[in-house]
């Protein structure tokens, strides 16, 4: 008998991509919406795809996840964000290995993505050859402590991969773009802090130069056109915003007047 398999969706006002990933799990047992005080449409999509939706207050990314895992039903998880779909390989092979006789020998499977950039696919730098931790067992799913970007803990489990591969739509609107830029460097200089790491002047001048030569020039970036040469410069960009606001949380702990970071996080 197949292992039965639960996609995970966790969403705040994805009104926009929602029903494109929806339409790419509709073949799993159960497809759950976990959402944080989504304002648009996001929720009559998700019903209208027939999902089980949950509303948990958003933290930070791995305690959101943390928290939607052991809420499925099933002892297998598909994790995809709102901006993912599952290409009709993908779904494939997850069905023919949820079906086998043994069932998955692994406890996890790594998943590649293909990444558009405002409608541009990427096919260099490091986005070109992303792969995520998706599809696992519900019992051994657990996420790193952090605020953005949260990895699964694989330490201990035993992993695969999987040749079929997730459509991520990074970007499409660049208001939104902004939007994420503003929360992912907000949560990134808190976990900089976290660790004890300081804005110095040789950081903040460095890192960003270092980040837009090594994914434009060593990664060849620059083969992607206008959408490498934005991409390549608007990651370079969120580093040194970054580093700026660590530098901003330094003076504020101090004490100084007129140093203020907020807590952006949706």
């Amino acid at each position: 008998m197949a292992e039965r398999l639960t996609a995970l969706v966790p969403t705040k006002n994805e009104e926009r991509l929602l029903g494109r990933c929806l339409d790419s799990v509709r073949w799993a047992d159960e497809i759950l919406v976990v959402d944080s005080g989504s304002t648009d449409r996001t929720l009559d999509i998700a019903r209208a795809a027939g999902a089980r939706i949950l509303e948990h207050e958003y933290v930070d990314s791995a305690a959101q996840k943390n928290w939607a895992i052991p809420q499925a039903r099933h002892p297998w998880v598909f994790l995809v964000d709102a901006d993912e779909c599952a290409t009709p390989a993908l779904q494939g092979e997850i069905r023919a290995l949820l079906a086998r006789e043994a069932g998955p020998d692994k406890d996890f499977y790594r998943i590649g993505r293909d990444t558009w950039f405002f409608g541009r696919r990427i096919r260099r730098t490091s986005f070109a050859h992303d792969s995520v931790a998706r599809l696992f067992r519900r019992e051994a799913g657990r996420y790193e402590n952090a605020r953005v970007h949260a990895s699964l803990v694989e330490a201990g489990l035993s992993g695969g991969r999987l040749r079929g591969r997730l459509e991520h739509r990074t970007c499409e609107v660049f208001d939104r773009y902004m939007e994420k830029f503003n929360r992912y460097s907000t949560c990134r200089a808190f976990d900089y802090r976290a660790k004890g790491q300081r804005a110095t002047w040789w950081r903040m001048l460095s890192r960003p130069a270092w980040r837009f030569f090594r994914m434009y020039v060593l990664q060849r970036g620059f083969l992607d056109g206008r959408a490498g040469l934005a991409l390549c410069g608007l990651e370079a960009a969120q580093v040194f915003a970054r580093l700026a606001k660590l530098w901003v949380l330094e003076r504020q702990e101090a004490g100084e007047e007129g140093a203020e970071i907020g807590r952006t996080i949706w």
